[in-house]
């Protein structure tokens, strides 16, 4: 199983960054990033893959996840109609806030705790749910606020089980994250049109069969294919938006409607206009 390193850009006007229903259920999309993550859903049955623990989760979720431990996106292979909220914080957020005021140390050590990955339950589970799902409909400051209030509920549960045994540490090297995120980096700047192989391995100083090679590796994905997939995650983003098909195709550095098509269903098994209508409906 290969890794992919996920480039995180925070929400204008916002120390964090929501992310609501993205919508990745047809993709085994096994990432890490900076970031911390608190991950909810609800009205779905599915698998809880944090580092190296694997469970079943039933009916809903609420587990938080530590600055670059490998995950698997918690809607994976979920055909029921669910809700998911994705909270993510970055790691220098918690270094500049959580561990320079004493009045937030129960926020830290959650923080630091959430190395161990940690999955919530009970009341717990169901409150900050709730106060997740009500999250978006919040002004900036106010959710700065309740993004406060939560985390120490959250720090002040007792109905939580660690994943795993001792703090997870990522294989990747800082030297390797660094590389991996700066090419996808890249590719979140200029995927809207065409990129070649030849500048993607300039980039990393690499020629293009080193590259190609290079990011297999890295990745387990040759990287026209990753660069398909990002696009079609960005097409079905501008589809829930009500953008037509062709918009969706040609935003996304598409040159060819069929091929869009012909790509669109390779990844989520369904055309574009019938993905439109089912998640649209």
């Amino acid at each position: 199983m290969k890794i992919q390193l996920e480039n995180i850009s925070p929400d204008k006007n916002s120390s964090f960054r929501l992310l609501l229903n993205p919508k990745l259920n047809d993709l085994f999309y096994w990432h890490f990033h900076p970031e911390y993550e608190l991950v909810y859903i609800e009205n779905a049955d599915g698998t809880r893959h944090v580092g190296e623990h694997i469970s079943q989760y039933k009916s809903s979720d609420l587990v938080l996840i530590g600055s670059n431990i490998p995950h698997l996106n918690f809607d994976y292979g979920v055909k029921t109609d669910c809700e998911k909220v994705v909270l993510q914080i970055h790691p220098d957020f918690k270094q500049q806030t959580f561990a320079q005021l004493p009045e937030l140390n129960n926020i830290n050590r959650l923080f630091e705790k959430s190395q161990y990955g940690i999955a919530f339950h009970g009341a717990t589970k169901e409150k900050i749910g709730k106060r997740l799902i009500h999250f978006q409909h919040l002004s900036p400051f106010a959710q700065f606020v309740e993004a406060l209030h939560i985390f120490q509920s959250l720090a002040e549960s007792e109905e939580f089980t660690l994943l795993h045994d001792q703090p997870y540490l990522n294989q990747y090297s800082q030297k390797e994250q660094e590389r991996i995120r700066q090419i996808y980096a890249y590719i979140d700047q200029h995927y809207q049109r065409k990129i070649s192989l030849i500048e993607i391995a300039q980039l990393c100083n690499l020629g293009k069969e080193a590259f190609c090679r290079y990011f297999k590796k890295a990745t387990g994905n040759t990287f026209i294919d990753f660069l398909n997939q990002y696009r079609i995650s960005q097409a079905k983003r501008l589809l829930l938006m009500d953008k037509n098909v062709s918009e969706a195709c040609f935003s996304c550095g598409f040159e060819s409607l069929s091929y869009f098509n012909r790509i669109f269903k390779k990844v989520t098994g369904e055309n574009p206009s019938t993905f439109k209508q089912q998640h649209l409906k």
